[in-house]
């Protein structure tokens, strides 16, 4: 039944789009507003990348030369989040202009979103817009959701909102396994010149809020509250998937990417500010770049990701969003965290929070580049270089 209903859902949006951009075209680009990916010069940017293979919850991609043999060149990761499309149209066009640009001049071979993209009244809508407009810049991208684009941990508008990214070419958003929580656990999978295993990518739908369905189930409090966490079978999928690539590939490396940050983001910087509103590293582990502004958005219940990636040994990086003006990496028990340079202008940052100047302000996207040795290196690269 969801299928069916998905298909006319989606099909009366592309119509509806179809004619709206005939619309914009007649008005010579006046109206309608709402077209932020007609408004903001999106351009055809291409790739080398193409998919090798894929199944139900995995794609194995990889970068070709020119000649058809798979590249051991520099893969080059862009992430960002918390774009939070909405009802403003003038910021909804800013931040498709300032992303767009970004894409245009790193040229990725991959984008990743973690979270709180379409939130809008409107969002089957936007969201069909925004993957039409990937399709139209020709880069493979893959999304997972956050805390506020949909109102159920798994229901019918969530899955339609996954099918709405993942209907097309160059999306490799995949529903996930069945008996996982929510849609969007999947893995990318990124191969080398030999066809060795260079990374692995794993997204996890990182949830909403704590429910009362997982109080008895994991011994949770009932005065415990706030944002949701990872559930066991996501972690043992984790684990399982690892040792399956393992046994297929050999040893690799892997990265992941969710929307709530693991509770162990917590202990890089100290609890409480300073005067100024920064919180101060806490001196135990290094800090590559970056500031905290703001209390870590965590769920305050530890369902163990973080020890299942320490028993593993795989993943090297951790990258979440959720937080709109926390911007740094960090090494934490030899593991990156990392925060994805948010990309909104919807949503409270540090003009609203601090009143400070636009050029210091952290939208934009991080890039992270996958070097044939293996090693990898993580940098900002901020909006306010466009103003």
């Amino acid at each position: 039944m969801y299928k069916i209903w998905a298909f006319f859902r989606q099909s009366m949006v592309r119509i509806h789009l179809f004619v709206a951009r005939i619309i914009f075209k007649l008005s010579g680009g006046h109206i309608p507003k709402s077209l932020f990916s007609e408004r903001s010069g999106v351009e055809k940017v291409g790739t080398t990348v193409r998919k090798v293979d894929e199944g139900d919850y995995w794609t194995t991609i990889a970068k070709f030369n020119a000649d058809g043999s798979m590249s051991d060149e520099n893969f080059v990761i862009v992430s960002s989040t918390d774009f939070h499309y909405d009802t403003n149209h003038e910021y909804n066009k800013k931040t498709t202009e300032m992303f767009v640009n970004h894409i245009k001049e790193v040229k990725p071979d991959l984008v990743v979103l973690t979270g709180d993209v379409i939130l809008s009244k409107f969002q089957q809508i936007d969201a069909i817009q925004f993957a039409q407009m990937m399709e139209k810049i020709g880069i493979y991208w893959t999304a997972i959701f956050g805390n506020h684009e949909v109102r159920e941990e798994k229901g019918f508008y969530k899955y339609l909102l996954m099918k709405s990214f993942a209907d097309y070419e160059h999306c490799l958003c995949k529903h996930g396994p069945k008996d996982l929580f929510g849609y969007g656990n999947h893995t990318v999978n990124i191969l080398g010149a030999d066809g060795k295993l260079r990374q692995t990518l794993f997204l996890f739908d990182s949830g909403r809020d704590i429910i009362d369905e997982y109080r008895a189930e994991y011994g949770i409090p009932d005065d415990m509250t706030g944002y949701d966490f990872l559930k066991k079978e996501q972690i043992e999928f984790y684990k399982n998937e690892v040792d399956r690539l393992r046994e297929k590939y050999g040893d690799f490396n892997s990265m992941m990417y969710m929307h709530i940050p693991l509770k162990e983001y917590e202990n890089i910087f100290k609890d409480t500010p300073t005067p100024d509103g920064k919180y101060e590293p806490a001196g135990d582990y290094e800090v590559i770049y970056g500031e905290q502004y703001e209390s870590v958005g965590s769920s305050q219940f530890n369902s163990g990701m973080f020890d299942a990636i320490l028993e593993k040994g795989s993943t090297k990086a951790v990258f979440a969003g959720h937080d709109h003006i926390n911007d740094w990496v960090a090494i934490y028990k030899g593991v990156h965290l990392c925060y994805s340079l948010p990309q909104g202008y919807n949503l409270y940052h540090l003009g609203t929070n601090f009143n400070k100047p636009e050029s210091e302000w952290v939208q934009g996207v991080t890039v992270t580049t996958l070097h044939s040795d293996g090693s990898f290196d993580i940098k900002p690269r901020y909006n306010r270089i466009y103003l």
